[in-house]
C-alpha cells in the first residue's frame, strides 16, 4: 500500500480536526499559525494566507511575512438573509478591509482578516447564524443550486435540498466549537465521523443542483451534481452527475479538467442516501497518497463508470434509473427584474469578480448595506459572482430601484455581454497559489478585448471570458469560451472552445502567451468570426465548427440531452 501523504497524516494525528490550533492562535511571537495547523485550519473554512505584494519587501528586512487569513462562509444554495448581511457586512468593514468577495461558490470570503480577529469573526458570524466549517479542506464545501429558488417550484425544492445535502455532509466533531466559541473541549477519544472517517476525504469535494434550462452552477464541473427533472411544473427527481472536477497542475499531464458523466435518474427521497454513499466510496477508494490524484474523477477514470456506479447502489440501497432528458441553453446570470411563481420579484444586480466594497463612485458595499436595512426578503448569491435581491413586493420594487440608482449599483449591468458574464478568481495579492494576477487584471483586460471586438462589429455578441492565476480552476475557466490561465507573472495559457451551457471543455490554444500576443490571436479570430459565423452562432462553436481549435467533435455546436 502506497505511503499516505502528509496531510492524510496530519489530518489523522488531528483528534478530529483540533491539532494544536488553539495554541497556534494563542501563540503572540508570529502572526501565522504553526505549519500543521495551517492545514488543519482549512477545513474550519479558513486559508493562512499572506500579503504578497509587501513579501519580498518583507523578507529584504527580515520579517516573516504579513500573515491574514482568508475566511469563507457556508451558505448552502446561496441563501442570505438582511441581518445576516448586515452582520456579515459589520464584520467586513471591521475585520476585512471593508471588502466583501463574492465567489464561484455562492458564497462570502473575507480577505486579510489577522489572526488575533479570527476568533472574534468566527464568533459574530455565529452569532448571525453563519458558520465556516467545512468550506474548505478535504470535505464537501459549500452545496450550490440554481440561483433563484422562488422562480419555480423545483427552484424552491433545488435550494432546500442543497440545503438538507450540506446539513447531512457536514462533519460531526466538535473542534469548530471547541475552539471558536469557547465549547466544552474533548475529554477522550475524538467524536466518531460515520460519512467522513478519522481521515476525512482524500481531497475537496463539491457538490450543485441544477434546474433547466439554465445551467448557471455549471453542474458538470462538479464531483457530485444533481439536474432536476421537472414534468408537468413537478419536481420528480434527479439525474444524478459524478466525476466533474476543473484542478489541474502546469506540466503534468496526468492531471486535467474533466466534466462529469451522468450515472443514471432517482427520485427526490434518495437524494441524501446517494449522496452519502458518493461521498463514502470516494473516501474509501480515493487516492490517499498523491494529492493531485486524489480527486474523484481520477477514481472514476481509474476505475470505470460502471463499477462505480455499481459501488454506490450497493452502498445506498438504491438501483438508479435510465438518466432522463434534459437540456440546458445558458449558464450565465439573467440580470434585471423577473417575478417569481409566488408573484413576487427579483433583482440581480452585476457584481464584476464578486467584489464588494466602496470605491471611486461606486459606493456598492454601502448601498448593498442600505437595501438589507429595508429588504423584506432575502439574498440569493449566485454561482457566477453577482447577487439577487429576491422575495420583493410589487409595491417595494420602486424603493428599492431608488437605492439601487443612488448607489450605481446598476452601473455593471449596463456593460457589454463580455463584461456582464466575465469571472475572476482572487489571484494576487492573497492567493498562495496564484501565478499572475487575475481579479485585478480583469477591467485592463475587459477593455482591450472590448476594443477588438468593436473593431470587428461584435461588440453586442454574447462572449464569455474567464480568468485564473493559475491551473486550479477557480473560476471555472475551462468552460469559457475564452480561458487564461496564469502561469506566470504577466503571462497565461489561453484556451478556447468552451459553450455557453458549461456541457463542453475548452482547449488549449497558446501556451504562455504574454498580452500582446493573447489579443493578436483573439483578433485575428474575431475577424475571421464576423465574417464567417452563422446567425446566432456562438463563438465557441464557431470555432469548432471551422475547425480553427481542431476537428469538431459529434454534437459540438448543439445541445446534447
Amino acid at each position: 500500500m502506497s505511503e499516505p501523504s502528509p496531510v492524510e497524516k496530519i489530518k489523522a494525528a488531528s483528534r478530529g480536526l483540533r491539532g494544536t490550533l488553539a495554541e497556534s492562535l494563542a501563540d503572540r511571537t508570529s502572526g501565522g499559525l504553526a505549519d500543521d495547523d495551517a492545514q488543519l485550519l482549512r477545513l474550519h473554512g479558513s486559508y493562512q494566507q499572506d500579503d504578497r505584494d509587501s513579501r519580498e519587501q518583507r523578507r529584504l528586512q527580515k520579517q516573516e511575512p504579513l500573515w491574514r487569513f482568508m475566511v469563507r462562509l457556508r451558505v448552502p444554495g446561496g441563501v442570505c438573509t438582511p441581518a445576516q448581511w448586515l452582520a456579515i457586512d459589520s464584520i467586513a468593514r471591521r475585520y476585512a478591509g471593508a471588502s466583501l468577495r463574492l465567489t464561484t461558490r455562492q458564497t462570502f470570503q473575507f480577505h486579510g482578516v489577522a489572526k488575533d480577529d479570527l476568533k472574534t469573526t468566527m464568533g459574530a458570524l455565529n452569532a448571525a447564524l453563519v458558520d465556516t466549517i467545512a468550506t474548505c479542506g478535504d470535505v464537501n464545501r459549500n452545496v450550490i443550486a440554481s440561483s433563484n429558488p422562488v422562480e419555480s417550484p423545483a427552484h424552491a425544492a433545488a435550494g432546500e435540498w442543497a440545503r438538507r445535502l450540506s446539513e447531512h455532509l457536514l462533519p460531526k466533531t466538535r473542534a469548530y466549537h471547541e475552539i471558536w466559541l469557547d465549547g466544552a473541549k474533548l475529554a477522550g477519544s475524538p467524536e466518531a465521523e460515520p460519512v467522513y472517517g478519522p481521515t476525512y476525504l482524500p481531497r475537496k469535494f463539491k457538490a450543485a443542483i441544477a434546474v433547466p434550462p439554465s445551467n448557471d452552477v455549471d453542474v458538470f464541473a462538479h464531483d457530485l451534481g444533481f439536474i432536476a427533472i421537472v414534468e408537468a411544473g413537478q419536481l420528480t427527481g434527479f439525474n444524478l452527475t459524478v466525476g466533474g472536477g476543473l484542478g489541474a497542475t502546469h506540466g503534468d499531464a496526468s492531471t486535467h479538467p474533466r466534466l462529469a458523466d451522468v450515472a443514471g435518474f432517482l427520485p427526490p427521497e434518495a437524494l441524501l442516501a446517494v449522496a452519502e454513499a458518493v461521498v463514502t466510496a470516494q473516501r474509501d477508494f480515493g487516492d490517499r497518497s498523491n494529492r493531485k490524484h486524489a480527486r474523484l474523477k481520477y477514481t472514476i477514470e481509474d476505475r470505470g463508470l460502471p463499477w462505480f456506479v455499481a459501488e454506490i447502489e450497493r452502498r445506498s440501497g438504491v438501483t438508479l434509473g435510465q438518466a432522463r432528458p434534459f437540456a440546458f441553453t445558458s449558464n450565465g446570470d439573467r440580470f434585471g427584474w423577473q417575478q417569481g411563481y409566488d408573484g413576487r420579484w427579483s433583482r440581480t444586480l452585476r457584481i464584476p469578480a464578486g467584489r464588494i466594497a466602496d470605491r471611486f463612485d461606486q459606493p456598492w458595499l454601502s448601498g448593498l448595506r442600505e437595501i438589507a436595512r429595508v429588504h423584506q426578503g432575502d439574498y440569493r448569491l449566485t454561482a457566477n459572482q453577482n447577487v439577487t435581491i429576491a422575495g420583493v413586493a410589487a409595491e417595494a420594487r420602486a424603493a428599492l430601484d431608488d437605492l439601487i440608482a443612488r448607489y450605481r449599483l446598476d452601473a455593471a449591468e449596463r456593460g457589454t455581454p463580455l463584461r456582464r458574464d466575465a469571472l475572476a478568481c482572487v489571484a494576487l495579492p492573497t492567493c498562495p497559489l496564484a501565478m499572475a494576477e487575475a481579479e485585478r487584471y480583469l477591467p485592463q483586460l475587459l477593455g482591450r478585448v472590448e476594443s477588438l471586438l468593436e473593431a470587428h462589429g461584435l461588440e453586442g455578441a454574447p462572449l464569455s471570458l474567464r480568468i485564473t492565476g493559475c491551473p486550479n480552476g477557480c473560476a471555472r475557466p475551462y468552460l469559457a469560451e475564452i480561458g487564461l490561465i496564469g502561469k506566470a507573472p504577466g503571462r497565461y495559457n489561453l484556451h478556447l472552445g468552451g459553450d455557453a451551457r458549461g456541457q463542453r471543455l475548452n482547449v488549449l490554444y497558446r501556451e504562455n502567451a504574454d498580452e500582446p500576443q493573447i489579443l493578436g490571436e483573439l483578433d485575428a479570430l474575431f475577424l475571421a468570426y464576423a465574417a464567417e459565423r452563422h446567425a446566432d452562432e456562438r463563438f465557441g462553436d464557431f470555432l469548432w465548427r471551422s475547425g480553427r481549435i481542431g476537428p469538431a467533435p459529434p454534437g459540438a455546436a448543439a445541445t446534447p440531452a
